[in-house]
């Protein structure tokens, strides 16, 4: 006879069987193991879309919000193809208020839509709800603000990060952390003794904790670090477990030998990040993209 839940029951099976659930989903894929995918087609170059007053002069564009659409398009066409990571720096899409964001929206979505992983560069820091907040803001699959990853400040603890390294969990988002920047006013608080150990190295060791699930099955995990091709005395990084997104190179002086000698074990993980450099060539969308594959070649 059937019995509860659709099992078949009879003689000495006084317990029904209960019918199979259905099979658990599959993990979300993380950030890092994205990049990584992504990297073996592309490279590991990270170009910036940095469409601040002078280049938009420069390129011949108006300083409003139709010159700042037309810099983006030309800046998505030419780098889809050709970098791993593409990101858009959220200041300048800011500084033209909502009709700004409004462009970057448009140019997060267009991104995306070519399979190129877009990086937020919010640098977004807060505790509590306000943390959440941001995480939907930038991880939330029906945000339209959603990107692949997001830089974001630890200056508040790493711990206050909680919210949107859970979302990034969640979504396969990736949290990019400032741990050792490329600015010269940088160490000053990067570098400061936290029991023993500089601040980056002590933000480095906890992205690597939150990590080491992802590292242990083979991977990398969803937190990276940002970690300046130009500083001194950076962070050990063997152990990181995620995207190191890494800028300075080119125009602030960084170099490939740099990046490779700060990377150690990690250089598989190192996205160098180059903006300065490959913008300079613009307007012009084939001499943007010859300029971006000419230094992603440096990072195969």
């Amino acid at each position: 006879m059937t019995g509860p839940g659709g099992s078949v029951s009879g003689a000495g099976d006084d317990a029904a069987r209960p019918v199979p659930g259905p099979e658990p989903s599959s993990p979300v894929p993380t950030f890092g193991d994205r990049f990584l995918a992504r990297a073996r087609e592309h490279g590991r170059l990270c170009v910036g879309i940095d469409p601040h007053p002078g280049l938009l002069r420069d390129w011949g564009l108006p300083v409003d919000v139709s010159g700042l659409r037309e810099f983006s398009r030309r800046c998505v066409e030419a780098f889809a193809d050709e970098a791993c990571l593409v990101k858009p720096q959220v200041a300048f899409y800011e500084a033209f208020g909502s009709a700004g964001f409004a462009v970057l929206e448009e140019t997060l979505a267009a991104l995306r839509g070519t399979g190129a992983l877009v990086v937020a560069d919010a640098k977004r820091g807060d505790i509590g709800s306000t943390m959440a907040g941001y995480a939907r803001a930038w991880t939330d699959p029906a945000s339209p603000l959603r990107a692949d990853a997001v830089t974001v400040s630890p200056y508040l603890g790493v711990g206050s990060l909680a919210p949107v390294v859970e979302a990034g969990e969640r979504t396969g988002t990736g949290l990019i952390i400032l741990a050792a920047t490329s600015n010269p006013e940088g160490p000053q608080v990067q570098g400061a003794d936290a029991g023993g150990r500089s601040v980056a190295q002590d933000v480095v060791d906890r992205v690597s904790a939150l990590n080491a699930a992802a590292v242990a099955r083979g991977g990398a995990g969803t937190v990276g670090v940002v970690v300046g091709a130009t500083v001194t005395d950076p962070p050990r990084l063997d152990e990181v477990g995620g995207v190191v997104l890494m800028p300075g190179v080119g125009a602030q002086g960084g170099t490939a030998a740099d990046v490779r000698r700060i990377a150690g074990a990690a250089e598989r993980l190192v996205s160098p990040n180059i903006s300065r450099g490959v913008l300079a060539a613009g307007p012009d969308v084939d001499a943007l993209r010859a300029a971006a594959r000419d230094a992603g070649a440096l990072f195969r």
